[in-house]
């Protein structure tokens, strides 16, 4: 059985493969800044075009991945935000969530900031902080899930010092988060 830290060689390693752009975000890079915590997907936003999409799902074999078929994927490529489809190992039932980076305005700033780290021996394309941050605060004011406070909470102790605070204001202000924002920082 794999072990909880395949994780993201998983499903990064086949996009690594293609040279396909994506950055990994949510739980895992909360926790790349933050604090440790039990997950058992991985996020991605990716840079998917249209001819490549039977590339991806040849990537991951159906043998062993639940992946969805190229017409699938190809509509939910195609949406200007919220485009979304997952990827799953059968096996171990671990899961990645992909997000086509559409024109959302968010995912094409933080793609454009994204940082390369090692991971198992891996070369990953981390979101930067202050996107992890902000989609998170995002996710908090939806589902009012309380752990997307503490991954926040987590991020600005453990790397406050690397956080563009004005990048935060910039998009919390832009996406109506200030309130949220407020509570996160409170939570610290």
């Amino acid at each position: 059985m794999q072990q909880p830290h395949s994780l993201l060689p998983m499903f990064v390693g086949p996009l690594n493969r293609l040279g396909l752009e994506y950055m990994v975000t949510g739980s895992a890079a909360s926790m790349a800044y933050g604090e440790p915590r039990l997950t058992l997907d991985v996020d991605l936003v990716v840079e998917l075009p249209r001819e490549r999409i039977g590339e991806l799902v040849l990537a991951f074999p159906s043998q062993a991945f639940y992946c969805p078929p190229v017409e699938v994927i190809s509509v939910e490529a195609q949406r200007d935000a919220r485009g979304h489809f997952n990827v799953i190992h059968m096996e171990t039932g671990f899961k990645a969530d992909f997000y086509p980076v559409g024109r959302d305005a968010l995912h094409v700033w933080g793609m454009a900031r994204r940082r390369r780290v090692e991971f198992a021996g891996e070369p990953v394309m981390l979101a930067p902080p202050e996107y992890v941050i902000v989609r998170k605060l995002e996710y908090f004011r939806e589902g009012g899930s309380e752990k997307h406070l503490r991954d926040i909470a987590g991020m600005l102790r453990v790397s406050g010092a690397m956080i563009d605070g004005d990048a935060i204001q910039q998009w919390t202000t832009r996406l109506g988060l200030q309130t949220q924002w407020e509570q996160a920082k409170a939570s610290v």
